[in-house]
C-alpha cells in the first residue's frame, strides 16, 4: 500500500515544486517587462489628410523620439521603460502596424524606434473610422506582452467618425477597461465634405477619456512637431495636463457625436 502511495506523493511534490518554479519565473518575467506606459500611437492617414500633412505628422513622431525631452521622459519614469507601437488607420478595414510593440528604455532605443517609422512609405486610405482605430488599438494593447502601469491610446486625426460603430461606443468600451485616450485633432484649415470647425470640441466630447485625458490641437503646419513632442512627454511621464488641454475652449452645446455619420448620409443623398 505504501509503495502505491509513495509515487503519488513524489509526483505531487514534483508538481508542486514545478508550479512554484513556474510561478516564480512568470513573476520574474513580468517584472522584467514592467513598463510605465503601454502606448498605442494611432495615426490618421485618411484621404482628407494632404501629403504635406502626412509628411509633417510622420516627421513629428520621428523627431519627437529623437528629442531629449521625450528620451528624458522615458528614462525618468518609475521603471525607466515604455512600450510603444505605431499604427496607421483610416476606415474600418484600413489599419497597418508600421512599428510593432517595442520596449524603449534609453536614447538608443528611442532613436531605433524612430528609424523604423521613418523607413516606412507614406500612403493614404479611404474613409475615417475613429471607432475602429480605438477598437484595433485595444486589440494591440491586449497583445502588448508587457505589464503596464498605464495603458494609453494616442489618436491623431483631421476629421470625424464616418464609418463603423459610433465613436462613443468604442471610447466607452476602452474606458471601461481602464485605458486612457488622448487626442491630437488636426485643424489646419480645409474645406472638405467632413470638416467641422470645432474638431477639438468633437475630440473632447466624443473621443478622449480616462484619468488626465487631454487634447492638443494642431492649427498650423509649423505646430506639428511641438504638439507631438509635448503630447508624448505628457503621456510618457503621466503628467497632469494643463486645464486648457482638458476642457473645450468654448461653452457651446455638446457636439453631436454622430455628426460624421450624418454628413456621410447627406453626401450620399440620404437625410438623417
Amino acid at each position: 500500500m505504501l509503495r502505491n502511495l509513495l509515487p503519488r506523493r513524489v509526483r505531487a511534490a514534483v508538481a508542486s515544486l514545478a508550479f512554484c518554479l513556474a510561478l516564480s519565473a512568470a513573476s520574474q518575467a513580468r517584472a522584467e517587462t514592467e513598463v510605465d506606459v503601454a502606448l498605442v500611437l494611432a495615426v490618421d492617414i485618411s484621404f482628407s489628410m494632404s501629403m504635406e500633412e502626412l509628411t509633417l505628422q510622420r516627421d513629428g513622431f520621428v523627431d519627437a523620439f529623437r528629442s531629449r525631452e521625450v528620451q528624458n521622459a522615458i528614462e525618468n519614469g518609475l521603471t525607466g521603460r515604455i512600450a510603444v507601437t505605431y499604427m496607421e488607420w483610416a476606415g474600418v478595414a484600413g489599419h497597418a502596424v508600421l512599428a510593432p510593440w517595442t520596449v524603449i528604455e534609453d536614447a538608443a532605443g528611442a532613436v531605433a524606434f524612430s528609424a523604423v517609422i521613418e523607413a516606412q512609405p507614406t500612403r493614404r486610405m479611404r474613409r475615417t473610422s475613429i471607432s475602429a482605430a480605438i477598437d484595433r488599438s485595444m486589440d494591440l494593447l491586449a497583445d502588448s506582452g508587457v505589464f503596464a502601469i498605464r495603458e494609453v491610446i494616442d489618436i491623431s486625426g483631421d476629421g470625424v467618425n464616418n464609418e463603423g460603430r459610433p465613436v462613443e461606443a468604442a471610447r466607452d468600451a476602452a474606458l471601461d477597461r481602464g485605458v486612457i485616450i488622448n487626442g491630437l485633432p488636426i485643424m489646419i484649415e480645409r474645406h472638405g465634405a467632413f470638416d467641422i470647425a470645432n474638431l477639438d470640441a468633437y475630440f473632447v466630447d466624443c473621443v478622449i477619456g480616462g484619468p488626465g485625458a487631454f487634447v492638443i490641437p494642431v492649427r498650423e503646419p509649423e505646430q506639428f512637431a511641438e504638439a507631438i513632442r509635448r503630447k508624448l512627454v505628457l503621456e510618457i511621464a503621466g503628467i497632469t495636463p494643463e486645464p486648457d488641454l482638458v476642457r473645450r475652449a468654448d461653452d457651446s452645446s455638446p457636439i453631436d457625436c454622430l455628426i460624421g455619420e450624418k454628413l456621410w448620409m447627406q453626401r450620399r443623398g440620404f437625410t438623417p
